[in-house]
Protein backbone atom coordinates (compact mmCIF):
# COMPACT_ATOMS: atom_id res chain seq x y z
CA UNK A 1 0.00 0.00 0.00
CA UNK A 2 3.06 2.70 0.77
CA UNK A 3 4.61 1.60 -2.08
CA UNK A 4 1.22 1.92 -4.40
CA UNK A 5 0.64 5.52 -2.65
CA UNK A 6 3.77 6.65 -3.23
CA UNK A 7 4.09 5.99 -6.65
CA UNK A 8 0.84 7.47 -6.85
CA UNK A 9 1.73 10.69 -5.18
CA UNK A 10 5.16 10.66 -7.79
CA UNK A 11 2.80 10.58 -10.74
CA UNK A 12 0.69 13.37 -9.96
CA UNK A 13 3.80 15.50 -9.14
CA UNK A 14 5.29 14.40 -12.94
CA UNK A 15 2.02 15.22 -14.35
CA UNK A 16 2.10 18.63 -12.29
CA UNK A 17 6.21 19.85 -12.76
CA UNK A 18 4.60 23.81 -12.55
CA UNK A 19 5.16 25.83 -9.17
CA UNK A 20 1.90 25.66 -6.85
CA UNK A 21 0.31 28.34 -5.52
CA UNK A 22 0.13 28.80 -2.22
CA UNK A 23 -2.07 30.63 0.66
CA UNK A 24 -0.26 32.38 3.58
CA UNK A 25 1.12 29.79 6.54
CA UNK A 26 -1.60 29.72 8.39
CA UNK A 27 -0.43 29.01 12.94
CA UNK A 28 -2.29 26.15 14.58
CA UNK A 29 -2.69 25.37 18.19
CA UNK A 30 -3.88 22.14 20.07
CA UNK A 31 -3.96 20.82 23.92
CA UNK A 32 -1.86 17.91 24.58
CA UNK A 33 -4.62 15.25 24.12
CA UNK A 34 -7.34 17.44 22.21
CA UNK A 35 -8.10 18.13 18.58
CA UNK A 36 -7.42 20.72 16.01
CA UNK A 37 -8.73 21.00 12.71
CA UNK A 38 -6.99 22.45 9.57
CA UNK A 39 -9.51 24.80 7.88
CA UNK A 40 -9.72 24.49 3.96
CA UNK A 41 -11.49 26.48 1.31
CA UNK A 42 -11.43 24.75 -1.78
CA UNK A 43 -11.48 26.36 -4.99
CA UNK A 44 -14.81 26.20 -6.83
CA UNK A 45 -13.44 23.99 -9.47
CA UNK A 46 -13.03 20.21 -10.38
CA UNK A 47 -10.51 18.29 -7.70
CA UNK A 48 -8.89 15.04 -8.63
CA UNK A 49 -6.96 14.58 -5.81
CA UNK A 50 -6.20 16.37 -2.44
CA UNK A 51 -2.93 15.06 -0.71
CA UNK A 52 -2.28 15.64 2.98
CA UNK A 53 1.45 15.77 4.39
CA UNK A 54 3.35 16.21 7.46
CA UNK A 55 7.02 17.11 7.51
CA UNK A 56 7.00 16.10 4.39
CA UNK A 57 5.96 12.70 4.89
CA UNK A 58 2.42 11.26 3.21
CA UNK A 59 -0.37 11.40 5.39
CA UNK A 60 -3.85 11.22 3.67
CA UNK A 61 -4.64 10.93 0.17
CA UNK A 62 -8.32 11.74 -0.41
CA UNK A 63 -9.95 10.81 -4.03
CA UNK A 64 -12.98 13.55 -3.76
CA UNK A 65 -15.98 11.45 -5.43
CA UNK A 66 -16.68 12.10 -8.89
CA UNK A 67 -19.56 10.74 -10.91
CA UNK A 68 -17.78 7.93 -12.09
CA UNK A 69 -16.16 6.94 -8.65
CA UNK A 70 -16.86 6.98 -4.99
CA UNK A 71 -14.85 9.09 -3.06
CA UNK A 72 -11.58 7.24 -1.62
CA UNK A 73 -9.55 8.34 1.32
CA UNK A 74 -5.88 6.39 2.13
CA UNK A 75 -4.13 7.24 5.37
CA UNK A 76 -0.50 6.40 5.18
CA UNK A 77 -0.18 5.11 9.08
CA UNK A 78 -3.11 2.17 11.00
CA UNK A 79 -1.93 4.77 14.16
CA UNK A 80 -3.60 7.61 12.35
CA UNK A 81 -6.96 5.65 10.99
CA UNK A 82 -9.07 6.80 14.16
CA UNK A 83 -7.35 10.18 14.73
CA UNK A 84 -8.12 11.37 11.19
CA UNK A 85 -11.74 12.70 10.19
CA UNK A 86 -12.74 14.97 7.26
CA UNK A 87 -15.38 17.87 7.73
CA UNK A 88 -18.28 17.09 4.91
CA UNK A 89 -18.25 19.34 2.07
CA UNK A 90 -14.46 20.65 2.08
CA UNK A 91 -12.43 18.10 3.18
CA UNK A 92 -10.83 20.49 6.23
CA UNK A 93 -8.76 17.98 7.85
CA UNK A 94 -9.47 17.03 11.95
CA UNK A 95 -6.43 15.27 13.95
CA UNK A 96 -7.29 14.48 17.22
CA UNK A 97 -5.60 12.30 20.21
CA UNK A 98 -2.93 14.94 20.17
CA UNK A 99 0.69 14.86 21.08
CA UNK A 100 3.98 16.69 21.16
CA UNK A 101 5.25 14.56 17.99
CA UNK A 102 2.37 15.69 16.29
CA UNK A 103 4.01 19.10 16.41
CA UNK A 104 5.14 20.97 13.26
CA UNK A 105 4.85 21.47 9.16
CA UNK A 106 1.54 20.02 7.37
CA UNK A 107 0.86 20.82 3.67
CA UNK A 108 -2.17 20.48 1.83
CA UNK A 109 -1.65 20.13 -1.81
CA UNK A 110 -4.62 20.33 -4.49
CA UNK A 111 -4.42 18.88 -8.08
CA UNK A 112 -6.99 19.60 -10.67
CA UNK A 113 -7.32 19.12 -14.08
CA UNK A 114 -8.62 22.07 -14.39
CA UNK A 115 -5.57 23.87 -12.61
CA UNK A 116 -2.43 24.16 -14.75
CA UNK A 117 -0.15 24.26 -11.26
CA UNK A 118 -1.24 22.71 -8.38
CA UNK A 119 -2.16 24.64 -5.53
CA UNK A 120 -1.14 24.36 -1.81
CA UNK A 121 -1.69 25.58 1.61
CA UNK A 122 0.61 25.39 4.68
CA UNK A 123 0.08 24.91 8.09
CA UNK A 124 2.19 24.95 11.26
CA UNK A 125 1.16 23.12 14.16
CA UNK A 126 2.33 23.49 18.28
CA UNK A 127 1.05 21.56 20.89
CA UNK A 128 0.88 22.69 24.01
CA UNK A 129 -0.31 20.90 27.89
CA UNK A 130 -2.28 22.84 29.75
CA UNK A 131 -0.43 24.72 32.67
CA UNK A 132 -0.19 23.69 35.99
CA UNK A 133 -0.36 25.81 39.35
CA UNK A 134 2.79 27.69 39.23
CA UNK A 135 5.12 28.28 42.58
CA UNK A 136 7.29 31.11 44.02
CA UNK A 137 10.14 30.95 46.33
CA UNK A 138 11.77 33.90 48.00
CA UNK A 139 15.22 35.28 47.95
CA UNK A 140 17.36 36.36 50.52
CA UNK A 141 15.19 38.91 52.49
CA UNK A 142 17.00 42.37 53.68
CA UNK A 143 15.14 44.15 57.11
CA UNK A 144 16.12 47.44 57.49
CA UNK A 145 14.53 50.12 59.41
CA UNK A 146 11.20 48.12 59.14
CA UNK A 147 11.33 47.96 55.07
CA UNK A 148 11.35 44.01 53.79
CA UNK A 149 13.34 44.36 50.68
CA UNK A 150 13.54 40.82 48.64
CA UNK A 151 12.49 39.12 45.56
CA UNK A 152 9.88 36.32 44.28
CA UNK A 153 10.86 34.17 41.42
CA UNK A 154 7.61 32.12 39.80
CA UNK A 155 8.56 28.95 38.14
CA UNK A 156 7.01 25.66 36.62
CA UNK A 157 7.88 22.49 38.10
CA UNK A 158 7.87 20.72 34.26
CA UNK A 159 8.85 23.82 32.32
CA UNK A 160 6.60 24.35 29.41
CA UNK A 161 7.21 25.86 26.25
CA UNK A 162 6.40 29.42 25.36
CA UNK A 163 5.02 30.24 28.80
CA UNK A 164 5.50 33.69 29.90
CA UNK A 165 4.94 34.70 33.25
CA UNK A 166 3.21 38.47 34.59
CA UNK A 167 2.83 39.45 38.23
CA UNK A 168 -0.06 40.99 40.08
CA UNK A 169 -0.08 43.48 43.08
CA UNK A 170 -3.68 43.58 44.92
CA UNK A 171 -4.20 45.71 47.82
CA UNK A 172 -2.78 48.79 46.80
CA UNK A 173 -3.56 52.01 46.03
CA UNK A 174 -4.17 51.04 42.21
CA UNK A 175 -3.51 47.89 41.53
CA UNK A 176 -0.15 46.97 39.81
CA UNK A 177 1.35 44.37 37.18
CA UNK A 178 5.07 43.36 36.33
CA UNK A 179 6.05 41.10 33.23
CA UNK A 180 8.16 38.49 34.13
CA UNK A 181 9.12 35.49 36.26
CA UNK A 182 11.24 37.74 39.10
CA UNK A 183 9.28 40.40 41.36
CA UNK A 184 11.30 42.53 43.38
CA UNK A 185 9.10 43.97 46.57
CA UNK A 186 9.61 46.87 48.87
CA UNK A 187 7.24 46.90 52.16
CA UNK A 188 7.33 48.91 55.02
CA UNK A 189 5.80 47.81 58.59
CA UNK A 190 2.98 50.03 59.06
CA UNK A 191 1.91 49.66 55.07
CA UNK A 192 -1.36 48.30 53.70
CA UNK A 193 -0.78 44.33 53.34
CA UNK A 194 -0.33 43.55 49.81
CA UNK A 195 -1.18 40.21 48.12
CA UNK A 196 1.00 39.02 45.30
CA UNK A 197 -0.12 36.73 42.65
CA UNK A 198 2.08 34.86 39.75
CA UNK A 199 0.28 34.48 36.57
CA UNK A 200 1.59 31.82 33.99
CA UNK A 201 0.30 31.80 30.53
CA UNK A 202 0.76 29.77 27.20
CA UNK A 203 -1.15 29.72 23.80
CA UNK A 204 -3.85 27.78 25.11
CA UNK A 205 -4.17 27.80 29.24
CA UNK A 206 -3.13 30.09 31.76
CA UNK A 207 -2.74 29.20 35.37
CA UNK A 208 -1.87 31.22 39.00
CA UNK A 209 -0.27 30.70 42.42
CA UNK A 210 -1.73 30.93 45.91
CA UNK A 211 -1.87 34.77 46.96
CA UNK A 212 1.12 35.57 48.98
CA UNK A 213 0.92 37.95 51.75
CA UNK A 214 3.21 41.02 52.49
CA UNK A 215 2.49 40.79 56.05
CA UNK A 216 3.49 37.44 56.75
CA UNK A 217 5.86 37.22 54.30
CA UNK A 218 8.03 39.75 56.08
CA UNK A 219 7.76 39.11 59.54
CA UNK A 220 11.00 38.94 59.76
CA UNK A 221 11.09 42.90 59.19
CA UNK A 222 7.99 43.16 62.03
CA UNK A 223 10.14 41.34 64.62
CA UNK A 224 12.81 43.33 63.92
CA UNK A 225 10.90 46.43 64.05
CA UNK A 226 9.67 45.58 67.34
CA UNK A 227 12.52 44.19 69.00
CA UNK A 228 14.55 47.63 68.32
CA UNK A 229 11.15 49.37 69.81
CA UNK A 230 11.98 47.20 72.99
CA UNK A 231 15.31 47.85 73.49
CA UNK A 232 14.73 51.25 72.86
CA UNK A 233 12.51 51.72 75.56
CA UNK A 234 14.68 49.33 77.47
CA UNK A 235 17.32 52.14 77.41
CA UNK A 236 15.07 54.88 78.20
CA UNK A 237 13.79 53.17 81.46
CA UNK A 238 17.11 52.41 82.31
CA UNK A 239 18.47 56.00 81.96
CA UNK A 240 15.13 57.37 83.92
CA UNK A 241 16.47 54.30 86.67
CA UNK A 242 19.63 55.87 87.17
CA UNK A 243 18.98 59.50 87.09
CA UNK A 244 16.15 58.57 89.93
CA UNK A 245 18.66 56.94 92.08
CA UNK A 246 22.06 58.63 91.64
CA UNK A 247 20.98 61.92 94.79
CA UNK A 248 19.85 58.49 96.61
CA UNK A 249 23.38 56.59 96.34
CA UNK A 250 24.89 60.13 97.08
CA UNK A 251 23.37 60.87 100.41
CA UNK A 252 23.93 56.70 101.20
CA UNK A 253 27.94 57.56 100.11
CA UNK A 254 28.13 60.75 102.27
CA UNK A 255 26.33 59.11 105.61
CA UNK A 256 28.74 55.97 104.70
CA UNK A 257 31.71 58.40 105.17
CA UNK A 258 30.96 60.09 108.28
CA UNK A 259 29.93 56.71 109.83
CA UNK A 260 34.25 56.01 108.62
CA UNK A 261 35.05 58.92 110.48
CA UNK A 262 33.71 57.94 113.44
CA UNK A 263 34.60 54.71 113.72
CA UNK A 264 38.26 55.92 113.01
CA UNK A 265 38.30 58.56 115.83
CA UNK A 266 36.76 55.99 118.65
CA UNK A 267 39.03 53.68 117.99
CA UNK A 268 42.47 55.78 118.39
CA UNK A 269 44.61 54.16 121.24
CA UNK A 270 47.74 55.35 122.78
CA UNK A 271 50.35 52.11 123.22
CA UNK A 272 51.99 53.31 126.45
CA UNK A 273 54.81 51.66 127.68
CA UNK A 274 55.70 51.80 131.34
CA UNK A 275 58.34 50.02 133.18
CA UNK A 276 59.41 49.67 136.70
CA UNK A 277 62.48 51.58 138.43
CA UNK A 278 65.49 50.04 137.52
CA UNK A 279 67.65 48.36 140.07
CA UNK A 280 70.12 51.54 138.83
CA UNK A 281 67.51 54.33 139.37
CA UNK A 282 67.13 54.20 135.89
CA UNK A 283 63.22 56.30 134.39
CA UNK A 284 60.68 54.16 133.01
CA UNK A 285 60.42 54.22 129.38
CA UNK A 286 57.33 55.13 127.43
CA UNK A 287 56.23 54.53 123.83
CA UNK A 288 52.84 54.51 121.81
CA UNK A 289 52.11 51.96 119.44
CA UNK A 290 48.40 53.01 117.93
CA UNK A 291 45.59 50.71 118.41
CA UNK A 292 47.45 48.53 121.60
CA UNK A 293 48.67 49.36 125.20
CA UNK A 294 50.93 47.27 126.51
CA UNK A 295 53.60 47.97 129.58
CA UNK A 296 56.85 46.51 129.17
CA UNK A 297 59.45 46.83 132.06
CA UNK A 298 62.59 47.11 131.48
Amino acid sequence: MLAYLACFILVLLCQHPGPATSGAQKELVGNLGGSVTFPLKLPGIQIDTIVWTFNTTPLVTIEPKMPDRQANVIVTHSRNKERVKFLQGNYSLKLSKLSKNDSGDYRMVIYSSSLKDSFSQEYRLRVYERLSKPKVTMGLQNNKNGTCLTNLTCFMDQGGEDVTYSWESLGQAANESHNGSILPISWRLGERDTIFICVVRNPISSNSSNPIFARKLCEGAAADSESSVILASLGVLLLITAFALMPVLLIMQREKRKENYSRGKSRKNTLLLSANTSKDGGAPLYTHIPRHTNVIHL
